[in-house]
C-alpha cells in the first residue's frame, strides 16, 4: 500500500469559491478513487501543508498556464518538505506547457487525461470535498480548433458516451464538455436525464461549465427541446465570431427561446481583447441588450501566458503587467468589464431598455 498526496496549488480562488464547479479539481478526486481501488490511502490538500504521514509519491494539478507560479511553489515546497518523495504535475498547463512545468523542479510530468482509459472511468472520490453536485464528462475532446482554445491539443481523441444513467448520483449534474451537444448521443443522455427519478421521487437538473455550440442548435433544433425537458439551467452560447454574424447568434437564442428557455435564462459567452476590437466588441454587447440576454466575459490570455498581474480593481496598468492584445488598451479591456457588468445589472433589474442608471445597484436588495 502506498500513502499518496494529491495537491491542488494555492490558486488565487477566493474561498468562498473554492468549491464551485468551475474549480473543483475532479482529475485529482478520479485519481484518488483510482489509487483506493490499488489498495492505496489517499490525502488531498488544497493548498500547501504538511501531510499527514509522509507520502510515497505527489502528484500535483494544474490549472491555466498563467497560473504555472503556483504550481511552482507548490512543487517547490514539497520538494524541500519531502526531498526523497516523487512527485508528479499534471493538468492543463502542465499539458500545454511541459518543457516549462518539467523546470519547477517536478520529477516527471503527466500530459493529457491521467492513465488514459483507467483512471478516467473512476468515479470521482467526492467524499474528499464538500459539494452537492456532481461533475460528468458525456465526451473528451472536441472536433473544432479553435486558435484561443487548448482542448484539442489536451484531449486530440474525440470519444463520446452513449448513456450516462448508472452515472448519476446527486441531483446537479454539472457538464464538463468541451462541446456538450456534438455528441451524436446527446438526445439520448438528456433523455435519461428528463426521465430519472431518485427514491424519493426527486428529479435531476443540470447545466455545462462550457458554452453550448449553436451552430448544432440550428442543425438539430431539438436537442434545445431535449435540454428543457432535462431542466438544463442557463444554457450558454459562445460568440466568437464577428459582429457580422448577429442574424446567426439571434437565430440561436430562438431555437432556445422556442423550446420554452426565457430571454433571462439565457447567456452569451465573449471572448474579449483578441482578435475583434473593442468598438466590434461593444456592438456584439449592445445587440445582447437589445436581445435582453445577459453576457459571460472571458478575458483573451495567450495559451503560453505564464503569468497575469490584471488587477480587476486598478484604475490603470502597464502592458508589462498583464497580456493586452494589439488593437486594444489597457483602458478598453476595463471599459468592456464595466459595461458587460452594468448591462447584466440593467437586465437583471428590467431597466428601461437595458440601459445602466448610475450606482442603481446599490438601491437593489435580492431577495
Amino acid at each position: 500500500m502506498k500513502r499518496i498526496l494529491l495537491v491542488e496549488p494555492n490558486f488565487p480562488i477566493p474561498a468562498k469559491s473554492k468549491n464551485h464547479c468551475n474549480f473543483l479539481p475532479i482529475g485529482l478526486l478520479k485519481i484518488a478513487a483510482y489509487h483506493r481501488s490499488l489498495g492505496d490511502s489517499v490525502e488531498l490538500h488544497r493548498g500547501n501543508f504538511q501531510a499527514n504521514k509522509r507520502p510515497d509519491e505527489i502528484k500535483v494539478t494544474s490549472l491555466f498556464t498563467y497560473w504555472s507560479k503556483q504550481v511552482w511553489e507548490s512543487v517547490q515546497y514539497y520538494k524541500e518538505l519531502y526531498p526523497s518523495t516523487r512527485m508528479e504535475v499534471g493538468g492543463i498547463y502542465a499539458s500545454l506547457m511541459p518543457e516549462h512545468a518539467k523546470a519547477s523542479g517536478s520529477d516527471d510530468v503527466k500530459t493529457g487525461l491521467y492513465k488514459k482509459g483507467i483512471a478516467e472511468d473512476f468515479e470521482p472520490a467526492y467524499d474528499l470535498v464538500d459539494v452537492d453536485y456532481q461533475i460528468v464528462h458525456g465526451s473528451r475532446g472536441c472536433f473544432r480548433k479553435c486558435n484561443f482554445c487548448g482542448t484539442w491539443k489536451i484531449e486530440p481523441d474525440v470519444t463520446y458516451k452513449k448513456s450516462i444513467k448508472d452515472e448519476i448520483r446527486k441531483r446537479k449534474v454539472v457538464f464538463y464538455d468541451n462541446n456538450l451537444i456534438a455528441n451524436p448521443h446527446i438526445k439520448d443522455i438528456l433523455s435519461e436525464l428528463a426521465e430519472y427519478k431518485f427514491p424519493d421521487q426527486s428529479r435531476v437538473y443540470c447545466e455545462s461549465q462550457s458554452g453550448l455550440d449553436g451552430r448544432v442548435l440550428i442543425k438539430d433544433p431539438g436537442i434545445a427541446i431535449c435540454l428543457k425537458k432535462a431542466r438544463f439551467q442557463h444554457p450558454r452560447i459562445a460568440w466568437d465570431g464577428p459582429y457580422a454574424h448577429w442574424p446567426k447568434i439571434k437565430a440561436q437564442i430562438q431555437v432556445l427561446r422556442d423550446a420554452g428557455f426565457r430571454a433571462d435564462d439565457i447567456f452569451i459567452f465573449m471572448l474579449f481583447n483578441h482578435e475583434l476590437s473593442y468598438e466590434e466588441m461593444r456592438a456584439k454587447l449592445d445587440a445582447c441588450r437589445r436581445w435582453k440576454v445577459r453576457v459571460i466575459d472571458c478575458r483573451f490570455r495567450p495559451l503560453n501566458s505564464t503569468a497575469d498581474n490584471y488587477k480587476p480593481n486598478a484604475k490603470s496598468q502597464d502592458e508589462e503587467e498583464y497580456y493586452i492584445h494589439k488593437g486594444w488598451t489597457d483602458r478598453q479591456v476595463r471599459a468592456f468589464r464595466r459595461a458587460v457588468r452594468r448591462q447584466n445589472i440593467a437586465l437583471i433589474l428590467d431597466l428601461p431598455n437595458g440601459r445602466y442608471i448610475k450606482g442603481v445597484e446599490r438601491r437593489y436588495i435580492p431577495t
